[in-house]
């Protein structure tokens, strides 16, 4: 790579009084830019030695690679004279350039608060989906599985426990996320969460009828009447005391000091919360959060199919925007109250739509026949979206030719019309896919499954008609070879760190969920130590010890990165023993990182292993099972060389 010309050509397509502000991370360079708009998109969409690009959070971030990324940087900041920054520096520009809004930061904000509790409620939902197999009527016969079989009963029972767990004790866990969100102590958070579901209140689904009836108990404070009433199945009530018990800790950490703070700030923080809670605040949301679901369920009610066509219309668009992280909320909320909401209508929606994508997506694998490197993606990322993950087939790829994206709308919308006419509803959470049939109740599996085939016969087969007219498609190119011999074996790689395997696509972060960088994959780490994942040498030792790169003497890119963001840390909780240039030997030490001091910044320590020269290889294969465990030391990747060409001619005559 001519690290000059690059940069020359970055400049070109960005505009040198288009800056404000640069930085560079492991792996891309990251800008403040004052206008998007007036990017050249098309120019670094083609540039061959760029990875990608995408605009995340006010900063235009340039993927290029480790071991280029710095050089193209420095020449880059002397062409266009630009302000250098650090990317911590560049996270405050970047904020203080951008224009607010207020929406996105709600939104914001109940992401960082669901996104981690996605496990725990999809295995509830996957259990309770089970459940419903168990002791549903009507999908094995007249009479359900425990019916039919008394000695199973037990097990249907055991199984209907661990699936209301989560939902039961929802406040506990929305506590935890959202005191830590708003910068409390997360235990406590999860204490005041304990507080609202006490087994001494009136469970939460019956408070309505206890207040109706007039046997609602209640505590004399004062001569001020307050309700003894839990807080089971609510959300937003919950969010509230988080937000209140994290801004009271934050005041008495303030004003209080040494053995002082450390002994009654809990305390205060605590009582104080729960008197604000059970007096006003929860009272309050508790009329809020039951209204956003009353008027969703009259939604559904008045205008039946036809809201159902007009939210699955919309709802990819949702996603861009981010909306859809607000969705959980919503649907913990539905779910909680199924006897009055009838189950979760947003669950079928969003199923139907995340396969049109996907069928989108495929269809332009056909339309892009030549196009290696889109293909490769658009049948990653379709396969991805039919499971339910489709920001990489939206971002990578139809977004990218705009018609897949909106054919895939226009199908969506028609598919969830079918559903309203079906009037399926899931009764609980699970993958939003083709295999979302197991959150919906069997009576409604004909419905949902008419759905789901429309939703991509539509999608598929109108995206191949309008793209053989309108996308330009580039010719075949020839893959013969004079002879080959076959490889059955690779260059394998062992996994730096131990921890639980994940796949790259539940990364969050595009550069690599969509494999930009390469193929790998993910693991979540149990320990703060990195080892050499093979023999090598160092090609890549940040100043910010978050990322290493390792050339092997097989020509084997190794990028290990360590967090998601971490740069912005500049290198604060990471310990280096190696230098560029370096040799080491497969096992050797090359770092470590304090993982309590880097998740309390608010940093993930997701840490990536990717092939970054994949191109040059034939396959990467990840040899560990997703979501199983791994130590430091076990292969993990292989990497498959091309098949070798043995030539048996004369030079003239190859």
């Amino acid at each position: 790579m001519d690290h000059k010309k690059v940069a020359s050509r970055i400049a070109d397509a960005i505009g040198k009084d288009n800056i404000v502000a640069a930085a560079h991370c492991a792996t891309r360079l990251r800008l403040v830019i004052k206008d998007i708009k007036k990017i050249n998109q098309d120019a670094l969409d083609n540039d061959p030695d760029l990875k990608g690009t995408f605009n995340a959070n006010g900063q235009y971030q340039i993927i290029v690679g480790p071991g280029d990324v710095n050089s193209v940087y420095d020449e880059f900041v002397k062409i266009t004279g630009v302000k250098q920054a650090s990317t911590a520096d560049l996270k405050k520009i970047a904020a203080q350039s951008g224009k607010k809004n207020p929406l996105m930061d709600l939104v914001k904000v109940l992401s960082d608060i669901f996104v981690p509790l996605i496990p725990a409620l999809v295995a509830g939902g996957l259990l309770m989906a089970l459940n419903n197999i168990l002791t549903g009527q009507g999908m094995f016969g007249a009479k359900s599985l425990v019916q039919m079989f008394p000695q199973i009963n037990g097990l249907a029972e055991m199984v209907n426990l661990m699936a209301s767990a989560p939902f039961t004790f929802l406040p506990i866990l929305i506590g935890f996320t959202a005191t830590k969100r708003f910068g409390g102590n997360e235990i406590l958070g999860a204490a005041a969460g304990m507080m609202l579901v006490m087994p001494s209140l009136i469970n939460g689904y019956n408070v309505a009828e206890a207040v109706a009836t007039g046997k609602m108990p209640t505590w004399d404070l004062f001569g001020l009447s307050v309700a003894q009433a839990g807080y089971q199945g609510q959300v937003l009530p919950v969010i509230g005391v988080a937000f209140i018990l994290a801004n009271l800790e934050k005041f008495f950490h303030k004003h209080l000091k040494g053995a002082i703070d450390f002994t009654f700030t809990p305390m205060l923080a605590i009582i104080l919360t729960g008197f604000v809670t059970f007096i006003v605040v929860g009272p309050v949301l508790r009329i809020v959060s039951n209204g956003i679901t009353d008027g969703l369920t009259w939604l559904v009610t008045t205008f039946g199919f036809v809201g159902y066509g007009i939210f699955g219309s919309f709802y990819s668009a949702i996603v861009i925007t981010g909306l859809h992280q607000s969705f959980p909320a919503i649907e913990t909320q539905l779910l909680a109250d199924i006897s009055k909401t009838g189950g979760d209508f947003i669950f079928p929606i969003a199923a139907a739509s995340n396969v049109a994508q996907g069928a989108a997506t495929f269809a332009i694998y056909f339309l892009s026949k030549g196009n290696e490197k889109v293909r490769a993606l658009a049948s990653s990322s379709g396969a991805s979206a039919m499971l339910g993950i489709t920001e990489p087939a939206m971002f990578g790829v139809n977004l990218k030719y705009k018609f897949p994206f909106f054919i895939a709308l226009g199908s969506a919308g028609i598919s969830s019309l079918v559903m309203g006419l079906f009037k399926v509803m899931s009764s609980s959470l699970g993958p939003a896919g083709v295999i979302g049939f197991i959150a919906i109740p069997a009576n409604k599996w004909v419905g949902f499954f008419i759905a789901i085939i429309l939703s991509f016969v539509l999608a598929f087969t109108v995206t191949l008609a309008y793209g053989r007219k309108h996308m330009p498609v580039s010719s075949p190119k020839s893959t013969e070879t004079p002879s080959v011999s076959e490889h059955k074996s690779g260059f394998e790689v062992d996994a730096p760190v131990s921890g639980q395997v994940i796949q790259l696509s539940d990364v969050q972060d595009d550069v690599f969920s969509t494999e930009m960088m390469g193929k790998g994959v993910a693991i979540e780490p149990v320990e703060g130590t990195i080892y050499a994942p093979a023999d090598g040498e160092i090609s890549v030792a940040y100043e910010t010890k978050h990322a290493y790169g390792l050339t092997t003497e097989d020509g084997l890119e190794i990028l290990v990165h360590i967090g998601l963001d971490t740069v912005n840390l500049e290198g604060k909780g990471f310990e280096s023993f190696v230098k560029q240039g370096q040799k080491v030997k497969k096992g050797d030490k090359l770092g470590t990182f304090d993982i309590n001091a880097i998740t309390k910044a608010g940093y993930p320590v997701t840490t990536m292993i990717i092939i970054t020269n994949t191109a040059t290889f034939e396959d990467v294969i990840v040899d560990a099972g997703y979501n199983s465990d791994v130590q430091s030391g076990n292969i993990i990747i292989t990497a498959v060389p091309k098949t070798s060409v043995t030539l048996t001619g004369t030079p003239a005559e190859i």
